[in-house]
């Protein structure tokens, strides 16, 4: 019989689901939709915090077993993960208690052997703790200790290693491990204006740090909450600059070939005459319906929806073309912390390709004299600078138009957005504005 917590067993679904290749928030949001707010914040910090630090769990967990971690099946496997957490980095939770539940938990779904095993295990790692004695030496052996540790694929740390110093990687590798603030971009009032109004419901809004457009919220408040309190979108600032960035032109006709969740099609909408908001997901195109009904209708009625895919455009002819393309997400990995466990060298190639055909779709729809903005939330380079030197090369009607929508220090020599995690503080993103002659 399951004896552990409506809590935990919920955990466990959100983890079982992501080792199954679900995205963490879509399982955490099925595995927890009936827990009070409370139990539903705690597993939130749970599972987020355990897929984030599977790699260093991982190590710690596999010095404890005779035959590693890849001898444990795989239900067990994310038991302890969930059990190493608890003891190692979430002070709420009694060690005894960690131990105990987490043994319960491996009973339920393993039986006695599990349970055996998980209990003798987490009482190890609760003792011989998680100190850098136990990982490989970050001067000697950075690529070892940035994927133990650090908690990153060692494909993707070498990577990095091989364009950034080691104090950079280490930089970028810390940020991705904290958890990230939340943002507001405000829509209809000054910043000044939104953080009165927050303040009147309680939550506290600071502008520092925040980009040109963002508010950052003070931890304990939800989205929802803030989003009942003023007009606006969840938007980080890496994300907001790459529509500050566009400075598209007021009354201008946008055409966003990859719109959904919506963020940067609303925010345009805010001084478009109109922006055409497409998508291949009919079910995210719903939910960019909903957040601009939300909106109310000086912003409702100025974006249409249209659910196609970026390959095969179902519009002709537009002021500005919106490309923010599918992509590795490296910059964004503090906020999707499972992605970095999906990712593979294999996957980049096909994405590569993939936003190459999307690039080349896209110019034809550019009038002369037209823009289009091709952005990513990536870090790499092919899918950025030589995605765009690429496309140049064979489109010379297209030069890069930097524009005057953000300070130039955020532009390369080139004049291509680069925002770095471990520079700014916020997500990454890559942008290039691109004029056709």
């Amino acid at each position: 019989m399951d004896v552990t917590t409506p809590g935990r067993r919920a955990a466990y679904e959100s983890m079982r689901a992501v080792s199954r290749g679900r995205r963490l928030d879509l399982a955490f949001a099925e595995a927890s939709d009936r827990l009070d707010p409370r139990e539903r914040r705690w597993v939130h910090e749970l599972v987020y915090g355990a897929v984030r630090l599977r790699g260093r769990l991982d190590h710690l967990l596999d010095a404890q077993l005779d035959r590693g971690v890849g001898s444990v099946a795989g239900k067990v496997l994310d038991v302890l993960r969930i059990g190493a957490y608890q003891v190692l980095y979430m002070g709420s939770v009694p060690g005894y208690a960690a131990v105990s539940q987490t043994v319960d938990q491996a009973r339920a779904v393993g039986g006695k052997g599990a349970a055996g095993l998980v209990n003798a295990v987490l009482r190890s790692v609760a003792r011989v703790g998680d100190g850098p004695e136990h990982f490989p030496d970050p001067e000697t052996q950075p690529a070892e200790y940035l994927s133990t540790w650090g908690s990153h694929p060692r494909w993707l740390v070498d990577r990095w290693l091989a364009r950034w110093s080691g104090m950079d990687v280490a930089g970028l590798v810390e940020a991705n491990n904290k958890v990230p603030p939340l943002f507001v971009r405000p829509f209809g009032a000054c910043r000044e204006r939104a953080v009165e109004r927050l303040g009147d419901q309680g939550i506290i809004a600071t502008k520092e740090q925040c980009g040109d457009v963002c508010l950052r919220i003070e931890s304990g408040h939800t989205p929802g909450e803030v989003l009942n309190a003023i007009s606006g979108v969840i938007q980080d600032p890496g994300a907001a600059l790459v529509t500050v960035y566009a400075a598209v032109e007021p009354g201008s006709t946008v055409a966003d070939l990859c719109a959904a969740p919506g963020g940067k099609a609303l925010s345009i909408a805010e001084g478009a005459r109109y922006v055409v908001a497409a998508d291949s997901s009919m079910r995210r195109m719903a939910l960019l319906r909903s957040n601009a009904d939300r909106l109310g209708p000086d912003i409702s009625h100025r974006v249409g929806l249209v659910v196609a895919d970026a390959r095969r455009p179902a519009i002709r002819g537009a002021d500005v073309i919106m490309l923010d393309v599918p992509c590795t997400g490296t910059g964004t990995l503090r906020r999707h912390p499972d992605a970095r466990w999906r990712l593979s060298p294999e996957g980049l190639a096909g994405l590569v390709a993939l936003q190459a055909e999307m690039l080349e779709a896209a110019s034809d729809l550019v009038p002369p004299g037209g823009l289009l903005v091709y952005a990513t939330c990536s870090l790499e380079e092919e899918e950025n600078a030589a995605q765009v030197e690429a496309f140049l090369g064979v489109h010379p009607e297209f030069t890069i138009d930097p524009g005057n929508g953000v300070d130039k220090s955020r532009l390369d020599r080139q004049g291509l957005l680069r925002l770095l995690p471990q520079v700014t503080g916020f997500d990454g993103a890559f942008a290039a504005r691109l004029r056709r002659a």
